[in-house]
């Protein structure tokens, strides 16, 4: 059975059309207007091996703060939809991935309730291009809020601010990944002593 989620997201800020296929092939086309941050997504397709489809238009004459939200938010929405009822998967997973001198772990609990835990290093440049670096937090946020999921991330060390937020992206890519694939030993059950998640 198909696992693809698929969200329309129109406000009088964004366009948002995205879609996700949790057992893709990390194919992607991504054009949200913000260069960075179509390079994280890209990272989040490509290492969570997720096809994926982003196309928003958003309100960049004022910044890029809204068209990074509800980028997020139907990330987030389309990626609950994608997972189903989440029978059969192993719905824990984490990874640890460096990127030169910085290092992000990242845990996540397909768990059906909200949660993050989000450090990185302080004073970290503000900018990344036209990305700002305290969005990474809100995206996480905006993600997990419509994901229905527990999400801890943690950077205990970096310079280079490209670095330590490219790393996020690739450790969450992968942890998603674990957490969401089917587990052959688990088929037909859903990894929950209290019967849902």
């Amino acid at each position: 059975m198909s696992r693809v989620g698929r969200i329309e997201r129109v406000t009088k800020e964004t366009s948002v059309l995205l879609e996700i296929d949790l057992d893709g092939t990390g194919k992607t086309d991504i054009k949200t207007g913000v260069g960075f941050y179509d390079h994280m997504l890209d990272q989040l397709g490509r290492h969570g091996l997720f096809d994926l489809t982003v196309k928003t238009e958003g309100d960049l004459h004022i910044d890029s703060h809204h068209t990074i939200e509800d980028t997020a938010l139907a990330l987030g929405a389309a990626f609950k939809q994608a997972l189903g009822d989440k029978v059969g998967i192993y719905r824990f997973g984490n990874c640890t991935v460096p990127l030169d001198e910085s290092l992000a772990q990242v845990t996540v609990d397909l768990s059906g309730r909200p949660y993050l835990v989000h450090t990185e290093p302080e004073k970290m440049a503000p900018m990344i291009g036209e990305y700002d670096t305290t969005m990474t937090r809100h995206i996480l946020e905006s993600f997990v809020a419509q994901a229905q999921i527990a999400l801890h991330v943690h950077v205990p060390y970096g310079r280079n601010a490209h670095h330590i937020v490219e790393c996020q992206f690739k450790a969450l890519a992968r942890a998603l990944r674990y957490a969401s694939e089917r587990d052959p030993r688990a088929a037909g059950i859903l990894p929950s002593t209290k019967g849902a998640l």
